[in-house]
C-alpha cells in the first residue's frame, strides 16, 4: 500500500461526501427552517385568535348582563309598594 496512491482517493471520497452532504442536507435544513417558522407564526396568530375570542365572549356577556340589569330594575319598579300606591292615586280616565 502506497500512501501516494491512497491519499488522493481519501481526499476525493471526503470531497464527494462533503459536497453530497451539503447538496442533500441543505434543502432539508431549508424546509425544516420554513416549517419551524410556520409553526411559530401559527402559534402567534393562534394566541391572538384566542384573545379575540375571549374578548368577543366578554362583550357578549356584558351585553347580556346589562339586559338582565334593565329587566331587574323594571321588575323592582313594578313590585315596589310605594310605586303601586302612587299608581292607584292617579285619576282614572273614563
Amino acid at each position: 500500500m502506497d500512501w501516494a496512491n491512497i491519499a488522493p482517493m481519501i481526499v476525493a471520497v471526503v470531497l464527494i461526501l462533503t459536497v453530497g452532504g451539503v447538496v442533500i442536507l441543505r434543502p432539508i435544513a431549508k424546509r425544516l427552517t420554513d416549517l419551524i417558522d410556520l409553526f411559530v407564526r401559527d402559534r402567534e396568530t393562534g394566541i391572538q385568535g384566542d384573545v379575540q375570542q375571549i374578548r368577543d365572549l366578554l362583550e357578549t356577556m356584558n351585553a347580556r348582563l346589562q339586559l338582565m340589569e334593565e329587566r331587574q330594575d323594571f321588575t323592582e319598579r313594578l313590585l315596589t309598594p310605594g310605586e303601586k300606591e302612587k299608581r292607584s292615586e292617579l285619576p282614572r280616565s273614563s
